[in-house]
């Protein structure tokens, strides 16, 4: 019995792990929270299991054809799966110029840079007008600043794929789950027109 229960209160506590976890490091870790810190970074470097990714651009019906927009995109490996299983276009957007450039030349390594890209700048400035997916792995306070350029910008029918937080006040026409590794994981998938 205590083996049951020992197992129901830590399937309970990982809906709660990641974010507590986030908040907890980028508070007391001065490093981390100096990563973390400034006005237009909205999230830690935290990269997303292939197993995620896959799932998201599922979630997101990204066919060949789409444009996929990665905010935070980190080491390119949404844009870089979005090309390579999905036969999508990706543009990946990322404030670190080092994670920027080095992405960059992976991306060229690949062989994938005639359909994929890393934009250096902020994810609160880009133009998604292009866009017909938008994937992201930020905080919900995070999501909730990206709502006035995601609403601006993207057009009716569009997808944003949202990591473990969703976008309060936007209802979403899909809530994914996937497990990776130990952790289970939690995808949510918006449609523009379709938020209320």
């Amino acid at each position: 019995m205590r083996v049951l229960s020992t197992a129901l209160w830590v399937r309970s506590t990982t809906r709660w792990v990641l974010p507590t976890a986030l908040w907890f490091a980028s508070a007391t870790v001065p490093g981390f929270a100096q990563q973390f810190g400034g006005a237009e970074n909205l999230a830690p470097y935290i990269p997303t299991p292939e197993a995620v990714v896959e799932k998201m651009l599922q979630a997101g019906r990204v066919k060949p054809g789409d444009v996929v927009y990665d905010l935070g995109s980190g080491d390119g490996r949404v844009i870089i799966m979005a090309a390579q299983k999905f036969g999508a276009t990706g543009v990946g957007v990322e404030l670190l110029p080092d994670l920027c450039r080095k992405t960059q030349q992976r991306i060229a390594s690949l062989g994938l840079a005639d359909r994929v890209r890393m934009v250096e700048g902020s994810a609160l400035r880009v133009d998604l007008s292009p866009a017909d997916v938008v994937t992201m792995f930020f905080t919900t306070l995070s999501n909730e600043r990206l709502k006035p350029n995601l609403e601006k910008h993207l057009k009716p029918g569009s997808r944003v794929v949202s990591n473990e937080f969703p976008v309060r006040g936007w209802k979403p026409v899909e809530v994914a789950h996937v497990k990776a590794g130990s952790m289970d994981h939690t995808i949510f998938v918006y449609e523009i027109g379709r938020l209320r």
